[in-house]
């Protein structure tokens, strides 16, 4: 027999996603995200809400340079300038996902999830942004453990900024 244990991350994560989602259904708002150092996990979280499809438009996982550029629109001179893990980076990836999905709020990750240092910076160092018509709101976070972990604990950290960007916003 197959069980599974609900850590306290996974009730944090379920907890914060509910949130999110009570506010985008009941505003008719559309989220799109794009992910890099998560690797999906926050479009996972967010899709095992039931009823996501009545907020939730569009995920991208633009992992590599190239697929920042490409899929994303990320000028190469930011890439250069500044990294693909940068705070610049991620303000530009959320600004992008939401105008190239035309959906009303999106959210971004870029980081070093490890085991090993990317463009001179530190496992752990995380930035995330989230864009709205309005604004766009950048955060940095410097976490610890392992690649799994920095993923798990990078994409809760998201989505808890989202939802105190949402409760500004709306």
């Amino acid at each position: 027999m197959y069980e599974y244990r609900i850590t306290i991350m996974d009730k944090a994560l379920l907890t914060v996603t509910e949130k999110i989602a009570k506010i985008l259904a009941n505003k008719g708002l559309k989220l799109s995200i794009a992910e890099s150092c998560t690797g999906g996990f926050i479009s996972n979280a967010i899709t095992n809400f039931p009823g996501s499809s009545k907020f939730y438009d569009t995920g991208i996982i633009s992992y590599s340079e190239n697929s920042k550029r490409s899929v994303l629109g990320i000028k190469t001179s930011t890439l250069k300038k500044y990294g693909t893990v940068s705070e610049e980076t991620a303000i530009a990836m959320a600004e992008s996902a939401r105008k190239i999905t035309d959906s009303d709020i999106s959210l971004s990750t870029t980081g070093v999830a490890g085991p090993d240092t990317i463009e001179g910076k530190q496992v752990g160092l995380i930035f995330m942004a989230v864009s709205t018509p309005d604004m766009t709101e950048a955060k940095k976070i410097n976490l610890t453990g392992n690649r799994a972990t920095i993923k798990k604990q990078a994409s809760l950290e998201a989505l808890k900024f989202l939802h105190k960007v949402l409760k500004v916003w709306i």
